[in-house]
């Protein structure tokens, strides 16, 4: 028996078979865990610095930007030990690193110990991601894969949306149930989990390399510091010009080391997949473009209009609630019928247009049915569009024995794209508001920079991810 035979024969465990969709329901627990932390924090910002002490948003933007690049940077390497071990232990032990450092940050007293808190938070979260999305993998036949895995993303992505919604609920009671809302739910996970999930074994790959691991959260993480800082230092600083230069030689490091390397941390042939590269490309746009939309509609609300977490965060709640209409109801049958690339593409105009209508609608006084609600239910309708499509259609492009650490590539291009959001969003503010602009003038300016992002989607998704029929055109 050859190498490959082995592989696939070891895809998915005997186990693995009998409940797939049990399977499914059980890691979406630890993907909403994961995925509502990114950003249920943000409407407690305001109650987290009066609090314990923040100096700064760009000080406080560590407490999402910390979680966000730690996240990225380890999604591929525990991706790579997800395919290497078994999953099932390695989502268990996800989950329970990051309820342990949940209930560690509801006690935290200062900035610093809740940052690093964070940290611990998104280590949990990078082990369970893609070890959650690996047993999903193992468990469907590969046609009821893209279905499978459009639920997974789907459940991510309301999480996501939802987190200021849910984080304006708790956070009037204490900032800190936002984080101790994770720990019954992740007790629950662990004990079901325990109980019920499948032994998924892992392949016979190489071990992940370090060196590879070390370039790439160094670039991630200078990349993003410099954007934070770049209003306050100034962008024709030495110190900022110093730290993109060295985030631009450590990333330049990693793909080198990935294109010589016998063991690369992410292999170069995973890209040559053409559906892999586009989704890859539409990842990291429209990431960056949603983690600025979320952040900027949430300080706009409680720093301008006044309002409060909880009437921001049910003022959210109309998006959220167009994501999983648009995937289980509409994207299926779109794509049957156009394809994934201009589902992805529509996905992206939705989106879009949704931040475009806040910048040209939005006033200083707060009129919410006109000014906020259209553009909150095109941003909904584009996240539930894109994002399950777009992770399908990376999915079911890669063979078995890359399962975690594919989808883990696109979901570190995802996070660092959030990340990179939240500090685009910060610079752009701060540049803006030191030109003299009023508030108003200022968030415009974001929102149209946001859209622009958006907007920049569709051509990787039309150019890459159009499939072509055999003897037939591109469709």
């Amino acid at each position: 028996m050859t190498e490959s035979t082995l592989l696939s024969t070891t895809a998915v465990a005997p186990e693995t078979e009998a409940a797939p969709r049990q399977v499914l329901i059980i890691v979406c627990a630890g993907v909403v865990l994961a995925s509502l932390d990114l950003f249920i924090v943000n409407v407690a910002l305001p109650q987290i610095a009066r609090d314990i002490g923040a100096s700064s948003l760009g000080e406080l933007s560590w407490v999402l930007n910390g979680y966000a690049i730690v996240y990225a940077s380890l999604l591929v390497f525990f991706g790579r030990l997800a395919d290497r071990y078994r999953r099932d232990r390695g989502f268990l032990l996800g989950v329970a690193v990051f309820t342990a450092a949940s209930a560690a940050c509801a006690a935290s007293t200062s900035v610093g110990m809740l940052v690093g808190f964070r940290l611990v938070q998104a280590a949990g979260a990078a082990l369970l991601t893609p070890t959650s999305l690996g047993l999903v993998l193992a468990s469907y036949n590969p046609e009821r894969r893209p279905g499978a895995v459009r639920a997974w993303t789907a459940t991510g992505g309301l999480s996501a949306a939802l987190g200021p919604v849910v984080g304006g609920l708790l956070v009037t009671a204490s900032w800190r149930w936002v984080f101790l809302v994770n720990v019954p739910v992740g007790i629950a996970a662990l004990i079901v989990g325990w109980r019920r999930l499948p032994h998924v074994p892992g392949h016979q790959t190489q071990r992940p390399d370090t060196l590879g691991v070390v370039l790439a959260t160094g670039g991630v993480g200078l990349l993003t510091f410099g954007i934070v800082k770049g209003s306050e230092w100034g962008w024709g600083s030495a110190l900022i010009e110093a730290t993109l230069a060295g985030a631009a030689a450590l990333i330049g490091l990693f793909v080198l080391h990935c294109l010589q390397s016998r063991n690369p941390l992410i292999h170069p042939s995973l890209f040559r997949s053409r559906a892999f590269t586009g989704a890859s490309l539409v990842a990291l746009f429209f990431s960056v473009s949603f983690g600025a939309m979320l952040l900027s509609i949430v300080l706009w609300e409680q720093g301008v209009w006044g309002w409060s977490a909880l009437r921001a965060g049910l003022a959210i709640a109309p998006g959220p609630i167009m994501v999983p209409l648009m995937s289980f109801v509409v994207a299926g049958r779109l794509i049957a019928r156009y394809g994934p690339a201009w589902v992805i593409a529509l996905g992206s105009v939705a989106f879009g247009a949704g931040v475009a209508w806040w910048a040209m609608a939005i006033g200083i006084q707060p009129d919410y049915a006109s000014d906020v609600l259209g553009g909150m239910l095109l941003t909904g309708i584009g996240v539930g569009l894109t994002l399950p499509t777009m992770m399908s259609t990376a999915s079911s492009s890669l063979p078995p024995q890359s399962f975690a650490t594919g989808s883990a590539v696109v979901n570190m291009i995802r996070q660092t794209g959030l990340a990179l959001g939240v500090a685009v969003l910060v610079a752009v503010l701060g540049t803006t508001t030191r030109r003299g602009l009023t508030e108003l003038s200022a968030f415009r300016h974001a929102w149209w920079v946001t859209a622009v992002i958006a907007f920049a989607g569709i051509g990787p998704a039309i150019a890459l991810l159009r499939r072509r029929s055999p003897g037939g055109p591109v469709v």
